[in-house]
């Protein structure tokens, strides 16, 4: 048997323990998510399933004051993980912390966040905080930072930004990009700043195509719709619409100097899921800090503007006095 042969197998092999003992631990069982992520992590026989590792721990969380889109979703997610998938239930984070290699969060309420990764940021975790990354932008930039400060890396998005098609628009050639436009649903929930509970999805999706820069944000609203529109620090233009009625397709526009592209998004979580497990693998997120903090600022900025009645607010002066 030859050298490169025998290389090939050992890598092989390697790959494989590798897959089969990243121990993931989920905090946060009332989404959707808990389950269909587990289905595609822990089913090799799932089409969609991604390779990496295994969901194994899991602690229920939940948030009183949330009772129809927290508590009452836990009691059948958890049973499907318990009874399913033979995942074990523990009472604490700080149990579940040491049984792990690394830890998704997957509380629907973005202010558990902080006090639900210190415990794996303290472990010295990889984690994936499922969206929003937290209820408030001073919560967000706190959680950077404490990362940084434990040397933990951490990752939190939206599926959105690697459906396929988004993917390919954002590496067409269109010439130099002047523009986009996102549309999406933006459901609302109280205890969060308007766009981060659901919003976030087409707010990420504009990201995609624009990338971090921008610098000024001007929101107009109404009961059943946000128009935010940015302005980027090179000029381009971008603007999100985000809906609560009617028909509420995921749809982009990139307005480039060569051509001019326009797509109904289509997929699911399983792209996604792979950049997780890269992610949990290697310690590099698809998405810097940055950008990702200055999603929340862009989005807490569209706030500010509704409460001055539409004014232009600056993302520099929103960041300033949001600053932990």
């Amino acid at each position: 048997m030859t050298a490169r042969i025998l290389a090939l197998i050992f890598a092989s092999t390697v790959f494989t323990t590798m897959a089969d003992d990243l121990r993931i631990g989920m905090i946060g069982l009332d989404t959707s998510h808990c389950v269909e992520f587990t289905r595609r992590l822990n089913d090799p026989k799932n089409k969609n399933y991604v390779e990496g590792g295994r969901i194994i721990a899991a602690f229920k969380g939940g948030s009183e004051d949330m009772p129809n889109d927290s508590m009452k979703r836990i009691p059948p997610y958890a049973k499907e993980l318990e009874q399913k998938w033979g995942i074990k239930m523990y009472d604490s984070i700080d149990e579940l912390v040491k049984d792990v290699d690394v830890v998704m969060i997957e509380s629907i309420d973005g202010r558990k966040h902080l006090e639900q990764a210190l415990p794996a940021m303290k472990a010295g975790k990889r984690i994936f905080i499922d969206k929003p990354v937290a209820g408030s932008l001073r919560d967000a930039i706190k959680i950077y930072d404490l990362a940084k400060q434990y040397n933990v890396p951490i990752y939190s998005g939206s599926s959105l930004r690697f459906y396929p098609n988004l993917q390919e628009m954002k590496h067409t050639d269109v010439g130099e990009v002047k523009g986009a436009y996102s549309i999406g649903p933006a459901h609302m929930e109280k205890h969060h700043p308007d766009l981060y509970w659901y919003g976030i999805h087409p707010t990420e999706a504009l990201y995609t195509i624009t990338g971090p820069g921008c610098e000024t944000v001007v929101c107009t609203f109404t009961p059943d719709t946000h128009v935010v529109t940015g302005v980027w620090k090179d000029g381009k233009v971008a603007t999100l619409r985000g809906m609560r009625t009617g028909v509420e397709p995921y749809r982009v526009s990139v307005y480039g100097t060569k051509k001019v592209l326009d797509e109904q998004l289509s997929g699911d979580y399983t792209p996604f899921l792979r950049e997780v497990m890269k992610f949990f693998q290697t310690g590099v997120a698809p998405v810097s800090p940055e950008e990702t903090i200055e999603i929340y600022a862009f989005m807490e900025a569209a706030d500010e503007s509704k409460r001055e009645g539409g004014k232009p607010v600056k993302i520099a002066d929103v960041m300033a006095k949001n600053k932990p």
